[in-house]
Formats: structure tokens, sequence, C-alpha cells
């Protein structure tokens, strides 16, 4: 942690001693209270988004949770998420949640760890997308080629679909785990086959929800858009759709207090080879991130009321 905290501290301290503090101040007091609404609403849209995806994936097990509770632990999970230094405690949070209408631990973390991997598989999806298009613009300035991020994509999905395809392949695969506890590892692993299986019977339910990812990666670079639009910055829509994913997958390195300094590096490398300054790459990241720790602020209300009443 002590190692995470300095390289946060560091890289916000080497990018900030390279621009003008006070006018970085100015441009984030001319901001437009109005769109920066917007921009939270958009986040709205994007974690009922999330919950819905959630939801999807446990009733295709015959979990049938309310879609209120659920969106109420995802926004506790948010809030985990974002005030914590690691973001795995808003996944406990959601385990933790469903585990029991679940009926299993094992089953309600198969469903996130498949709910997490769409995401990721969407998420590159989007960055593809988005380079492929600003390409056309200024192909000079992608820090990555369009056709790395298809080959990534293409590769994680032919990786993945054996897992779904042919459960009891992917359950052998798995059998060597058991040498560290046999009867509980082994029990484990029968449940990650049934959950395999049942989502093999169901293949329109994988689809939608891929789908849902793609909008939920997709609402986010909305997001960090119209809070570049409420900044009055200029930056279009294509690079924001490759710098927000790529920071992302960066942001899952272990190296940093939840991708401070790394995230706001990521998007200044990316901004100076698109002709924009520091200071616009730095304001889009931390407003944005601060709003996001705002809206987070929801679910440490929902945690303290569930709190209250268990109490």
């Amino acid at each position: 942690m002590a190692v995470k905290i300095a390289v946060s501290v560091l890289l916000l301290a080497v990018l900030f001693s390279r621009i003008d503090v006070s006018r970085l101040w100015r441009i984030a007091r001319g901001a437009s209270p109005w769109w920066l609404t917007i921009a939270l609403g958009v986040f709205l849209i994007n974690v009922i988004a999330s919950t819905w995806r959630w939801r999807i994936l446990l009733k295709a097990q015959h979990v049938d949770v309310p879609s209120r509770r659920l969106f109420a632990s995802f926004l506790v999970a948010q809030f985990f998420n974002n005030f914590l230094p690691s973001n795995v405690g808003g996944d406990v949070i959601r385990i933790s949640d469903t585990a029991r209408p679940a009926g299993s631990k094992t089953l309600a973390t198969t469903i996130i760890l498949i709910d997490r991997g769409l995401g990721l598989l969407g998420l590159v999806l989007v960055a593809a997308l988005g380079a492929t298009a600003a390409g056309t613009v200024h192909p000079a300035a992608l820090p990555i080629w369009p056709v790395w991020l298809w080959a990534g994509f293409l590769f994680a999905a032919a990786a993945s679909a054996p897992a779904v395809l042919a459960p009891d392949g992917f359950g052998r695969m798995l059998q060597p785990l058991t040498i560290f506890h046999p009867e509980w590892v082994g029990e484990r692993i029968s449940t990650v086959t049934a959950v395999l299986a049942r989502f093999r019977e169901r293949p329109a339910v994988l689809a939608e929800c891929f789908g849902g990812a793609v909008f939920v990666q997709a609402s986010i670079v909305v997001f960090y858009f119209i809070v570049a639009y409420a900044l009055h910055l200029n930056v279009s829509m294509w690079d924001l759709a490759v710098i927000v994913p790529v920071s992302f997958v960066i942001q899952l390195l272990p190296v940093s207090v939840n991708g401070f300094g790394v995230r706001e590096a990521t998007f200044t490398f990316y901004f100076a080879r698109i002709g924009q300054p520091i200071e616009s790459a730095l304001l889009v990241s931390l407003v944005a991130q601060a709003l996001v720790m705002l809206f987070s602020l929801l679910g440490a209300a929902v945690y303290i009321s569930r709190t209250h009443k268990s109490g």
C-alpha cells in the first residue's frame, strides 16, 4: 500500500509540476454545472444498465433477486470501489448480497466473474471501434494500432468460448487444482461447470448481456465526453473512445491507489499525441473521477441505511 500511495503521489506531483495550476483552476471554475449534472445522469444510466445485466445473468441461473435490491447493492459496491484502496471490495459486496439467494458463494462469484469478463470484452470492442474511427483523423497519434485491439478482442472471445461451449472440458482443465483440497475444490469445480452448462443452454442471455456490456462501456465514453464539453474542451468522442477504455485496462495494474496518477498519466500521454495540453488531460480525468466519487456517495448512504436496519 505504501508503494501504491507513493506511485500515485509521485505521478500526480510530476504532472502538476508541468502545468500552471492557477490556469487549471480557472478552467475548472468555468465548467458548466448544467452539463456536469447531465454527465451524472448519464452515469446513473450506466449503473442502471450494469444492474440490469447482473440481474439477467442471475435469472439465467434461476436466482431471482429484485432489481431494487441489486441496484442498492451495486451502489454500495461503487462506493467501496471508489473509497477503498482496491476495487475488489465492490465485488465482495455484490457476491455477499447474492450468495444467500443463490444458495452458493461459488455460484454468486462465478456470475460476477462472467459479468466482469463480458465487461472487459465490451471495453476492448469499444476501444477497437474508437481507434478505428480516430485512426482516420490522426493515425500517427494513436498510441496503439486498431488491429491490435481487434486482435485482442477476437483472441479473448476465442479463448473464453470453450468455457461456455464445452463446460465439462473446462471443468477437467481445472481438475489439477483438486490437489490442494480434493473435496472442497472438487465441489467448487462442479458448481462452476454447472453454471457454465446452464449458460450454454441459453446463449441468447450471454449475447444480451454482452450487448449490455458494450452499451455500458459506450455510455462511460459519453459520460467523459460530456465532462469534456462541460469544461469547454475540444476533444472528440472517438479519441475518448480510445483513451477511456485503455486507461481502465491500465488501471487494473496494482501499482497505484484506485488508478490515481496512472489514469492521469495515461490521459496526458494520449492527449499530448493528439495536440491537447496537459491541463485538458488532467481536467477531464480528475473532474470525471470526482463526479464518479460524488455519485458513489449514494452507496455510502445505502450502506449506512442497511447497517442501521440490521442493527
